[in-house]
């Protein structure tokens, strides 16, 4: 009873600690949530004078981390929603809604009344109900210098079939944050941890909430059992046997002045109703078998068709007292919760040309409606290596590959089928952080994403898909030139003008609605007309 006693003390002391913190975070936070709060609602006010749906076809959207990228639950369509973008001086902050057609290779830009605000770092659950919904949770708005945040903790619900964005009020629910996660369980949306950062102050989650979809209400569970620590981006994902995964993350916390120290999470967790009851939650810690991924933060998630969890890229921070440096990551790894053993993705590669010849066999091109991954291409994988030269020096090799039309649609022959038939070295998206990644029709697509060069940060803005069932190789739809990306020094005078600056020329770029093609640099992919 004694060790009980002392355990429960410990972790009401723990509550209470995060609680002043929270409360100390919330008051500094508050005078520049407040100054970000006119400029957010000057947005607003450009958003509100869409009075009509306009469905306009256009080309990718401009590089961009930290949106939402989600598969139509009835149309062969990916909803792309939000998102950042930063040049070295200015932070673009977009709402915009785009629908990639993965049958036509078509982007349409989709601008619906009364959007939520802008933002990045939120969460989108897709639900079949209605003709299809998309909840969205939270998420960020940052000052133009990138130096101020405003965290939202208001809910919102895009109706597909209507098109109509709605914000639905409801009391109770957590409190402002981004880099939270967020999945459907049944009839609920079950959200975990995130953070809260003002300019000195920052506060990491591990509380868990539940929204009602019938009642329209928010619950905060408190499960048994010892849970998680506090933190953000983790990987969340529904098991086929109804619990919720819980895996990595990132935390970071102040070792002594104006010094933080991260940490990379490796661990894992289940949440699951105790004793088959629905309103009682209990975590429990596990130890997955097989081939882990290595510790990292900023990685991408999403579910695979028989119910896998794939998680791909993020960085491993090598962090000193006074640096901090990344490796980049593009590896794919895929977590089965019945096995409860990780896998690290093998691809095959492509199909060799040279063998098809000297066995006689022949392919017929298929037609565009036939190509698996959407897109036209060339007569065999393409590799692209480009080299991009930051201003400190650093030189980046970035390799992709191009696929092209009729070889991605065929069924394959007995003899392509066979494994010492794959040749060539196996070449996909580049090494990033902070990508997008959906699954629909069992290919997984992953869209942008950054990574960093010296002192420049590269925004993202390709598009790639794999095919989940035969695991061959990537398929580039969207292609990207880093080296085309514009990046503006930072410099003292501009600093000090740079707020009012972005403010008036947000406004201008985000109300035509080009700001992303021009922020982003060059893309090349098929314009949509």
């Amino acid at each position: 009873m004694g060790k009980k006693g002392k355990k429960e003390k410990k972790g009401r002391g723990a509550e209470k600690t995060a609680a002043k913190m929270e409360k100390k975070v919330s008051k500094r936070s508050r005078k520049e949530e407040e100054d970000l709060e006119a400029l957010i609602a000057h947005f607003q006010t450009l958003d509100a004078a869409k009075t009509q749906i306009v469905e306009t076809p256009c080309p990718p959207p401009s590089p961009r981390l930290h949106a939402s990228l989600s598969a139509h639950p009835e149309k062969d369509e990916l909803i792309l929603f939000g998102g950042e973008y930063f040049n070295g001086q200015k932070t673009f902050m977009y709402n915009d809604l785009y629908t990639y057609n993965i049958r036509k290779d078509a982007w349409t830009r989709v601008d619906i009344p009364n959007p939520p605000p802008r933002r990045c770092a939120h969460q989108a659950v897709v639900l079949p109900q209605g003709g299809g919904q998309l909840w969205a949770f939270g998420g960020e708005f940052a000052s133009p210098d990138g130096e101020r945040f405003f965290h939202y903790k208001d809910l919102w619900v895009l109706h597909l079939a209507a098109k109509t964005w709605e914000q639905v009020r409801a009391s109770g629910g957590p409190s402002g944050r981004s880099g939270h996660r967020m999945v459907a369980w049944k009839r609920q949306l079950v959200l975990f941890g995130g953070f809260h950062e003002s300019t000195r102050d920052y506060i990491y989650y591990n509380d868990v909430y539940s929204f009602n979809l019938d009642t329209f209400t928010w619950s905060r569970l408190s499960p048994s059992g010892a849970g998680p620590t506090p933190r953000s981006g983790c990987q969340m994902s529904v098991t086929p046997q109804g619990s919720i995964v819980v895996y990595g993350g990132y935390s970071k916390q102040r070792v002594k002045k104006d010094v933080d120290r991260g940490t990379q999470h490796s661990d894992m967790f289940l949440l699951q109703p105790e004793d088959g009851r629905e309103g009682k939650w209990v975590w429990t810690r596990i130890n997955p078998a097989g081939a882990k991924p290595t510790p990292r933060s900023g990685f991408a998630v999403a579910v695979t068709p028989n119910h896998q969890t794939l998680l791909f890229g993020g960085v491993c921070d090598r962090e000193e007292e006074e640096s901090l440096e990344g490796d980049f990551l593009n590896d794919l790894h895929f977590y089965d919760a019945a096995k409860n053993r990780w896998f690290a993705a093998q691809l095959k590669g492509p199909k060799s040309e040279k063998r098809k010849r000297r066995r006689g066999k022949t392919t017929e091109p298929e037609s565009a409606d036939k190509q698996e991954c959407g897109g036209a291409g060339a007569q065999g994988p393409l590799e692209v290596v480009r080299e991009v030269v930051t201003e400190d020096g650093t030189v980046v090799t970035i390799r992709q590959t191009l696929a092209a039309p009729g070889s991605a649609g065929r069924p394959p022959s007995d003899e392509e089928d066979s494994p010492d038939n794959a040749s060539g070295p196996v070449v996909g998206p580049s090494p990033r952080s902070n990508a997008m990644l959906a699954v629909k029709h069992g290919r997984l697509y992953l869209y942008g994403g950054m990574f960093e060069a010296g002192d420049r940060q590269v925004t993202l803005g390709d598009l790639y898909c794999l095919d989940l069932h035969k695991m061959q190789e990537w398929t580039a739809l969207v292609e990207m030139d880093p080296g085309a990306q514009e990046w503006l020094e930072d410099t003292d005078s501009e600093e000090d003008s740079s707020e009012g600056e972005s403010a008036e020329g947000g406004d201008e770029d985000e109300d035509s609605g080009e700001s992303g093609a021009e922020a982003g640099g060059a893309l090349s992919g098929d314009t949509c007309l």
